[in-house]
C-alpha cells in the first residue's frame, strides 16, 4: 500500500498559512481545522517550513508562555521531510520514526499533493492487517 492509496480516501486538502502570519492566528487556525500542522508559504508559493503543535508548544516554552511578536516563519520547522505518491506506507512510518515527526507533505515533483499524518498511517496499516487477517480466516474456512 502506498501514499497514493491513502490520499484517495482522505483527500487532498492541505491548510498552509503566510509566514508572517501571528502566531497565535496559526494556533487558532491549527484548532479550527482540527489538524495537528500546516505548511508555511506564500500564496501558492513553494513550501517554506511546517509548523506543527509541536513547535507553537516549544515557542511558549522558549519565550515563558508569551508568542507576542512571533509569526509562523520564527518558529516553524524548516527543515522538511516529504514523501512521494509512490511511498510505501511502511517506509514513511520509518521515516516519522528516525526522524521524530508527525506529518509530512506529499509531493510529485515541485507539485504538493497533500499532505500525511502519522494517524493517517497507523490507521491504513491497521485496515490493512485486519484485511489480510479476514482474508486468511476465509481461506482456511474454505479448505
Amino acid at each position: 500500500m502506498t501514499i497514493s492509496t491513502i490520499l484517495r480516501g482522505k483527500g487532498s486538502a492541505v491548510v498552509s498559512v503566510a509566514p508572517e502570519l501571528a502566531l497565535v492566528e496559526v494556533a487558532r487556525t491549527l484548532v479550527r481545522h482540527r489538524v495537528g500542522a500546516v505548511l508555511v508559504r506564500s500564496g501558492e508559493g513553494p513550501i517554506l517550513g511546517i509548523l506543527s503543535e509541536r513547535d507553537v508548544v516549544r515557542a511558549l516554552a522558549e519565550d515563558e508562555g508569551s508568542v507576542d511578536g512571533l509569526v509562523a516563519s520564527d518558529v516553524m520547522t524548516r527543515v522538511l521531510h516529504t514523501v512521494t505518491l509512490d511511498t510505501p506506507i511502511t517506509r514513511a512510518l520509518e521515516m516519522m520514526t528516525d526522524r521524530r515527526v508527525r506529518h509530512l507533505p506529499v509531493l510529485e515533483g515541485e507539485t504538493l499533493r497533500g499532505i500525511v499524518s502519522i494517524g493517517d498511517l497507523v490507521k491504513a496499516r491497521i485496515d490493512e492487517a485486519v484485511g489480510e487477517a479476514a482474508a486468511l480466516r476465509d481461506y482456511v474456512v474454505a479448505s
